[in-house]
């Protein structure tokens, strides 16, 4: 019942419009002028801008719907507001396109300086040989062997000591051998060189670590063994 009220609605509305025009056009064709005097412009205006300020019972809105020289006013009026709208509506868009226009800029601008950021990042490419070395595991005493890195973004690679085995590899810069204050760290596969023996390449990022004795550490991933070297960042 509900869907055959709403096209019944719909039916006279069009309906509605309908005769609308047909009078208007009527008026506008037949090129009297009603009797008395003419609205001036500013409520003309006011009517075709449905303002709630007119009523529908005011002397002059039934003049003005049958005078031709009104009728022909407000048709103008009318036309002038639908212009206007469209206009709106179009600087609405092209407002809103060069909005989107300034953000994709402004991020675009803000990759590339992003980039130009990171490619500016120098690394710095240093090898550490502990083939020779003797190690220390854990907190037990022994004979080490002192490397040094700079303060900085550095790919190391580091030959591992003899009988070291390959596979997965954790690196870290500590303060002592206890691995404390991790100043960098990363993660890198063992492999065995040419000559036989075990090396890995791993980044670790030192840009903000103070200059000083600290220690680098390998673990290897099965038996969990640390094993700590004297590093000196320069």
């Amino acid at each position: 019942m509900r869907l055959t009220w709403r096209r019944v609605g719909r039916a006279e509305d069009r309906f509605e419009k309908w005769l609308a025009k047909q009078h208007q056009e009527a008026v506008l064709d037949s090129g009297v002028t009603a009797p008395g005097h003419c609205p001036d412009e500013a409520f003309l205006r006011d009517l075709a801008h449905k303002s709630s300020r007119v009523s529908l019972t005011d002397p002059r809105v039934h003049h003005a719907a049958s005078c031709n020289k009104c009728l022909t006013l407000l048709k103008a009026l009318r036309e002038e507001i639908h212009s206007s709208r469209e206009k709106l509506v179009l600087t609405l868009a092209a407002a809103t396109c060069l909005v989107a226009v300034v953000a994709l800029t402004v991020v675009n601008r803000s990759r590339v300086r992003q980039r130009s950021s990171e490619v500016s990042v120098t690394t710095v490419f240093e090898t550490v040989n502990l083939w020779d070395a003797s190690t220390l595991r854990g907190q037990q005493p022994g004979p080490l062997q002192s490397v040094s890195l700079p303060a900085g973004l550095v790919r190391v690679k580091i030959v591992l000591p003899r009988f070291s085995e390959s596979g997965r590899y954790e690196v870290a810069v500590t303060r002592d051998q206890a691995g404390n204050a991790v100043q960098a760290h990363g993660i890198a596969t063992a492999a065995t060189d040419s000559e036989g023996r075990e090396e890995l390449s791993v980044d670790l990022d030192l840009r903000n670590a103070e200059k000083g004795p600290y220690f680098l550490s390998t673990t290897h991933e099965q038996d969990q063994a640390s094993y700590y070297y004297p590093l000196e960042i320069k």
